[in-house]
């Protein structure tokens, strides 16, 4: 699921924005305050920033600065300021697009769904590691030339690991990116590892593929297995 902040103080648009945008693929973060952004991003990464100019405690300009340096995200600045001068302004500060106040949601949402289309990353359907083969169009898995069967929940779970292998994964963005809005129990996610392991693994108990970091989450490990 794709992950957009909206940093906007005008509530009723924002609800609006939100309204547009949200689906089954894409969620979207709303802030009323440059504060609240700065909070935002400090908790988790965005796949897209849509960012006002005019806030109540200060500019979103200087959030889109501070986001470049810490980030690839596209960003998108809405915002009333309209002359030539401001527009240049921005996408000189960084941002990849300008759109002003008044706007059509069904602009906003096709200029949304380019930059996400334009920075998605080219996934690999088919991964074979070891003795285990993933293809995840199909939704074909095997192990020692094997079939594995996997649930929807246990597929998407372990494509985020196999695609950031070698990567530490905390528990909140695998939670967020397996189950999405839907709530759950944190436990869900310890079971749908073990569930996952008893397939993969050659010795669950001493798992050497799926590795668990303890405080944080979960990795793919590469040191055997690729």
């Amino acid at each position: 699921m794709k992950q957009i902040l909206l940093l906007e103080d005008d509530a009723a648009l924002g609800r609006g924005i939100c309204l547009a945008l949200n689906s089954d693929a894409v969620q979207v973060t709303l802030c009323g305050t440059l504060t609240q952004g700065r909070q935002a991003l400090a908790r988790r990464p965005f796949d897209l920033l849509i960012l006002d100019v005019n806030l109540p405690d200060g500019s979103g300009l200087d959030l889109l600065r501070e986001a470049r340096q810490a980030a690839a995200a596209p960003i998108i600045l809405l915002t009333a300021n309209d002359l030539e001068t401001d527009i240049v302004t921005g996408l000189e500060s960084g941002a990849d697009d300008y759109i002003t106040k008044p706007f059509s949601l069904a602009v906003l949402r096709a200029r949304v769904n380019a930059q996400l289309r334009r920075t998605a990353p080219q996934r690999a359907a088919v991964v074979e590691l070891d003795s285990l083969f993933f293809d995840f169009e199909q939704m074909e898995f095997r192990r020692d030339g094997r079939r594995v069967t996997l649930s929807k929940t246990e597929q998407k779970l372990l494509r985020l690991l196999v695609e950031n292998r070698g990567q530490v994964l905390s528990r909140d963005i695998l939670l967020d990116r397996v189950w999405g809005t839907e709530f759950v129990d944190e436990n869900a996610l310890s079971v749908a590892v073990k569930r996952l392991r008893d397939k993969l693994e050659d010795n669950p108990s001493k798992p050497e593929r799926i590795k668990t970091v303890y405080g944080i989450g979960y990795t793919w490990a590469v040191n055997r297995h690729g």
